[in-house]
């Protein structure tokens, strides 16, 4: 097995890759009619990531980008989206292997101050095993200012994750559990 995880700009994944990707995600999340082109606004700056196995991707997530301001705090915030793992693959450590590169990249990278996502409550240990911390009490609200989609809404149960990469985002740490984030990505992304 000759794993590698490569990075692009969604829309610049080479076809190939991005055709398995959305096959990926049609697995994992059963789309009305399947999916084409690029799954994201591109307005959020959408960043794929794939591991792969020569010519064949394992697990894949995407990386979207969004200015937010929280507590009197100006931060640039990513957040994972559309993780997903081959259903043949699964249960090999590659989910992990490329959530927490996606944590590395995003801490490396300078683009991003805090890291923000929301999952399945149940999945919270994995997200903590790749080394994101659950931010107690957080909810995401999503959507749009005049349409919000609040990852607290009835009928979800999510636990919102995090990472703080840069001094401004540690300094604003203390005032993200317990509290509202206003994200609004909008309504394409209506949460990440």
């Amino acid at each position: 097995m000759t794993l590698r995880i490569l990075t692009f700009p969604e829309a610049d994944t080479p076809p190939a890759l991005r055709a398995q990707v959305l096959a990926l995600q049609d697995e994992a999340w059963p789309p009305d009619v399947p999916s084409s082109g690029t799954s994201h606004d591109p307005a959020l700056r959408p960043v794929s990531m794939l591991l792969v196995d020569g010519a064949t991707v394992l697990a894949a997530l995407d990386i979207l980008t969004k200015d937010i301001e929280h507590a009197g705090h100006r931060l640039r915030a990513g957040g994972l989206s559309t993780v997903v793992t081959r259903r043949a693959a699964r249960g090999q450590g590659h989910g992990r292997t490329l959530v927490t590169a996606a944590r590395e990249h995003m801490a490396r990278s300078g683009t991003y101050d805090v890291g923000l996502f929301t999952c399945d409550r149940p999945l919270r240990a994995f997200y903590e095993s790749a080394g994101w911390q659950e931010l107690p009490g957080t909810v995401l609200v999503g959507g749009t200012e005049a349409d919000p989609f609040p990852s607290d809404r009835p009928g979800f149960d999510k636990a919102t994750m995090g990472a703080f990469f840069t001094p401004a985002a540690r300094t604003a740490q203390p005032t993200f559990p317990h509290t509202r984030i206003a994200l609004h990505p909008g309504h394409i992304d209506r949460l990440w």
